[in-house]
């Protein structure tokens, strides 16, 4: 595993820190981007990696992490694209501003990346990206309007992807957690899931790392739930 190079965007703190975490325990190397700074502390404390201080919706930036990260190692083998939250608010009281961040955040970081991984994939003759989404992808929540909305279009995204690409090893699936530990705990919200409690970043790194491995290569498009039972849906 020692070869293998994985860019993990947003990955400064929360789920990206601790997916960042879990595949370099696995021996990839790691290109990560964050706005804060935090990628690049991260990636001293690791080793093995390269970090830029930029914006994912900025595309300049996400082109930059991409050639920074092949450049160095070489290869590209993975990209988890993590990001951060959308605007929350009253359903129709939401800017049009509002919901173009929204998008940029959650659908647009997808789509670019996407370009940007595919030929690498092609010459390798495979690859794989994981978004990482939400819960809310498939049960609308008016806590979450715009995340709501566009992490639905993301998860049909995944599945058109899956559907031109999936012959040539090159493979996309979605993460979806519910609430996780990298929030303050509000006890209404612990009281709605059937576990008990939030879940931890590093149980979503986990599930990231399993899809991320080429053993997974005929798990194709798929919106996996990792919420605690919080979900009623089938």
């Amino acid at each position: 595993m020692t070869n293998r190079v994985a860019i993990v965007t947003a990955s400064g703190k929360g789920i990206g820190a601790a997916c960042a975490r879990r595949l370099h325990a696995e021996g990839y190397h790691l290109g990560l981007i964050s706005p804060s700074g935090g990628a690049q502390k991260l990636a001293e404390e690791l080793g093995g990696c390269v970090a830029i201080t930029g914006d994912i919706t900025d595309s300049q930036d996400l082109r930059r992490i991409f050639d920074v990260t092949v450049e160095t190692f070489g290869r590209l083998d993975c990209v988890v694209n993590n990001t951060g939250h959308p605007p929350k608010g009253d359903l129709l009281e939401l800017t049009p501003q509002q919901w173009q961040l929204g998008f940029d955040l959650v659908l647009k970081t997808v789509l670019e990346s996407s370009r940007l991984a595919v030929p690498h994939f092609q010459v390798q003759g495979g690859g794989s990206i994981i978004n990482i989404s939400s819960f809310a992808a498939f049960e609308p929540n008016l806590n979450f309007p715009i995340s709501s909305v566009f992490r639905a279009a993301l998860a049909s995204y995944s599945k058109l992807f899956s559907q031109r690409y999936a012959k040539h090893g090159i493979r996309m699936n979605s993460v979806l957690p519910g609430f996780v530990d990298s929030f303050p705990e509000k006890e209404e919200i612990v009281a709605g899931i059937p576990a008990g409690r939030y879940g931890k970043v590093e149980e979503v790194a986990d599930l990231v790392c399993f899809l991320a491995g080429e053993q997974r290569s005929y798990i194709q498009g798929e919106n996996i739930k990792i919420d605690g039972g919080l979900s009623r849906g089938l």
